[in-house]
């Protein structure tokens, strides 16, 4: 009879090792879940760091153009400004 019940109830040893086992693949299963998380985080940001170096760029043209626009225009004020000024006779 001693032997039957021995082969029925774990140790106290076992007992706390399969408690350790599942404490051990609750922490695997939420370290995954962190990871996942980070590995999804990381694409997102990743993603919108693609899209702030494609705007900037845009905005860097569109600052050589305007900069450009904005010199014709002085020198068409500067050739054009003499004459407004010239005193009438």
């Amino acid at each position: 009879m001693w032997n039957m019940m021995c082969d029925v109830m774990p140790t106290i040893s076992e007992d706390s090792i399969s408690q350790r086992s599942s404490q051990l693949s609750g922490e695997d299963a939420n370290f995954e879940q962190l990871m996942v998380s980070m590995l999804d985080e990381r694409d997102k940001l990743v993603e919108s760091l693609r899209e702030t170096q494609e705007r900037l760029g845009d905005s860097e043209l569109r600052l050589k153009e305007v900069e450009k626009e904005r010199d014709s225009l002085q020198r068409q004020i500067a050739a054009n400004l003499p004459q407004v000024c010239k005193p009438i006779m």
